[in-house]
């Protein structure tokens, strides 16, 4: 099937598209920074795990992290190398099989350290064992995606580490940035040597985690390369990692809706979806993070008030297709009027998008497709009520 990526004309159906063309122009840029500025840059599966794309990833990069057993598994059978694991609590039943799959492990906590390190070592004596750490800086406004808020339950201040550290932890890992420039990690690095560079001579790695979203228009690649060399004639003998999961899938392909009714009440038009936010865009009603719509802009004041009304031209509500009250994303003002069956697509839907969607209310789930260069679409997965129905099983 081909189709038109500006209109997507001829869907009736939800669905997300990965363009494959956007997503190699992300892969080369990241392995160019990788290359300038001497580092390894890994996948995060906690953004993007769609498998069935993995052999275009093995063309450009060679690790992945994962944060859970089922994405420890994942990178080990399916991306094929062993994985860069953390988790903010490894449990008894899952720990050996994680380790198996790894090639490096984290611990959130000095305490899951001494209780889990010896065991990981019999498991995987080649492992390569690190420990989080939290610089207490970081520069992200909303709470709800800062790990360094007070309080946070990631990683080790540095007054709490003894002087010399546990023998067989290697490397440190430290996550402060989501969807951040350069030069809050300039600020942040500031931070983190402040803090930490009295044991880098006791250690043989460094991962600064993810959030760098160098694939972003305007993100300033060159600082970062400058600021990760320099580093580098600071302390030549660590690698350096970095793992960002929104880089890899900034702006590569859209969510494709219809518009299945329209409804007014108290003067507003909301033109219903056959999506839901709670369902598919769960961050649109979390973060609260909007994306762009193609043909449209908002119109909302910060109180979350309407600015225009609805009988402005062309302005609506979108609503989702669940029966949760507030299963809707703001006002919109569209250079066209919408009628039934005519598509809403809402832009840069590919990362964390599809690995948070859920299936509430039975909602039917958007397939997910990849536009492949020659502008071929290939159905990557449809779901039917069968996988609604084992998820109860």
């Amino acid at each position: 099937m081909k189709t038109n990526v500006l209109t997507f004309e001829g869907f009736n159906r939800p669905a997300y598209i990965l363009e494959e063309a956007k997503l190699r122009k992300n892969l080369q840029l990241i392995t160019h920074v990788a290359k300038e500025a001497n580092i390894e840059v890994i996948l995060a599966f906690k953004a993007f795990a769609l498998w069935k794309t993995f052999p275009i990833f093995r063309e450009y990069i060679h690790s992945v992290t994962a944060s859970s057993l089922s994405e420890a598994r994942l990178g080990r059978e399916e991306f094929g190398t062993p994985v860069h694991a953390y988790s903010p609590a490894y449990t008894d039943y899952e720990i050996d099989t994680i380790a198996r799959c790894s090639s490096h492990l984290t611990f959130n906590s000095l305490s899951q350290m001494t209780r889990y390190m010896p065991r990981v070592k019999q498991i995987n004596p080649t492992i390569s064992l690190g420990l989080r750490i939290n610089p207490e800086y970081s520069e992200i406004d909303n709470i709800l995606y800062d790990p360094c808020a007070p309080g946070s339950r990631f990683g080790v201040r540095a007054e709490k580490l003894p002087d010399r550290l546990t023998d067989g932890i290697d490397g440190f890992h430290c996550h402060c940035h989501c969807e951040n420039n350069a030069d809050v990690f300039q600020r942040t690095l500031e931070h983190i040597e402040q803090k930490f560079s009295k044991w880098f001579t006791q250690i043989k790695w460094i991962n600064f985690g993810g959030g760098h979203l160098m694939t972003k228009k305007g993100y300033d690649t060159e600082l970062l390369i400058r600021l990760l060399n320099n580093f580098h004639k600071r302390y030549p003998h660590l690698h350096v990692i970095l793992e960002p999961g929104s880089a890899f899938l900034w702006e590569t392909g859209p969510l494709v809706s219809q518009v299945v009714d329209i409804v007014e009440d108290k003067s507003i038009r909301t033109a219903i979806l056959n999506v839901s936010f709670a369902c598919h865009m769960p961050d649109c009603l979390e973060g609260p993070y909007w994306p762009s719509v193609r043909g449209a802009k908002t119109y909302e004041s910060p109180d979350g008030s309407m600015v225009k009304t609805a009988g402005t031209k062309n302005v609506y509500r979108l609503g989702g297709n669940s029966c949760l009250s507030g299963d809707f994303m703001g006002y919109w003002e569209f250079d066209h009027e919408l009628h039934v069956g005519q598509n809403v697509i809402l832009e840069d839907m590919i990362h964390y998008t599809t690995v948070k969607t859920n299936m509430f209310n039975g909602v039917s789930h958007p397939s997910i497709f990849l536009a492949r260069e020659n502008g071929e679409l290939e159905l990557l997965r449809e779901y039917s009520y069968e996988d609604y129905k084992s998820r109860m099983d």
